[in-house]
């Protein structure tokens, strides 16, 4: 995989080791960033640790910039390592950083992941993901109006969550493998501006579905419901279905007056899973790209 140095990567370490810091609009602090190597980095936010990798384009002024929300129990670079994102979304202009949860701090026993609103409390993850798009869109002078979030598993299920609470922010995002909450869904409002890909393995035994009737034993909302939700929060109406892949079904929602996009694609056989083109007949780097695409 050809690895592209953050520009300037030395003299801003430099910088950061003596405690550069950057305020969002609500006064969040990322603290202490910190170039460790290559294009990694450190920073604390809330007291919290957090690693991230930035993956950038040729050209970085006013590139969209990707946000990669890994799965429970991983990291920054093994989530970069598993799906490698960058090397079909950077030639296409995209700049990507994969950024590292952290454990919930009133669990002792809880591995890596994002408080997606599972539990009663947790990090502040929302605040921490924000503060992070601009402080990047600060550094690297990205496009401020196309920040998309991209997750697999207790990272798709954060995206869910970032989709309701910080829609000024991320214009779209992606869920892979993941559910909404049942308190985010609680909290659901009448009205968003953000568009919505969720991606489903039917046999996915994680997301409640109502076509196997698994959404009968969980507390979470059904899959379908979700995207009805976020279609018809958008505004949006159904439009047509394709089918895409060894059978998997992609079902597109848009309006003529809206620049939104809602997308669900359905994968026959398909498990908690990154699809992938070997076992699915389906790229998910490609097919979340064209999505992004619709976000000019």
């Amino acid at each position: 995989m050809k690895r592209r140095k953050v520009i300037g990567s030395i003299i801003i370490g430099i910088v950061f080791l003596i405690g550069c810091s950057f305020k969002n609009q609500n006064l969040k602090i990322i603290e202490n960033v910190v170039w460790e190597r290559d294009n990694k980095y450190s920073c604390f936010f809330d007291g919290v640790r957090h690693d991230f990798i930035v993956e950038l384009p040729d050209n970085v002024r006013g590139a969209p910039l990707v946000v990669m929300l890994h799965g429970y129990g991983e990291t920054a670079e093994s989530f970069r390592k598993a799906v490698c994102f960058e090397e079909k979304a950077n030639p296409l202009g995209y700049a990507v950083v994969y950024v590292t949860g952290a454990a919930n701090p009133n669990d002792s026993t809880s591995s890596i992941g994002w408080n997606s609103g599972l539990g009663e409390e947790g990090n502040n993850d929302v605040e921490f993901l924000v503060a992070l798009t601009e402080y990047l869109q600060k550094e690297y002078s990205l496009d401020k109006k196309r920040i998309f979030a991209v997750g697999f598993s207790n990272g798709a299920f954060m995206t869910h969550r970032l989709a309701m609470e910080a829609e000024d922010t991320f214009s779209a995002c992606v869920s892979v493998a993941g559910m909404m909450p049942e308190s985010i869904w609680d909290k659901r409002k009448a009205l968003n501006e953000v568009s919505f890909f969720q991606i489903t393995g039917e046999r996915d035994n994680v997301v409640p579905k109502n076509i196997d009737g698994s959404a009968k034993y969980s507390n979470a909302p059904a899959i379908e419901d979700v995207i009805e939700y976020w279609a018809k929060s958008n505004g949006l109406e159904f439009e047509k279905l394709y089918g895409i892949g060894t059978e998997a079904v992609l079902s597109k929602y848009g309006s003529r007056n809206n620049k939104k996009q809602v997308w669900h694609l359905l994968i026959k056989e398909g498990y908690h899973s990154w699809p992938r083109e070997e076992f699915n007949g389906i790229d998910a780097n490609t097919i979340i790209l064209e999505f992004l695409e619709t976000q000019e």
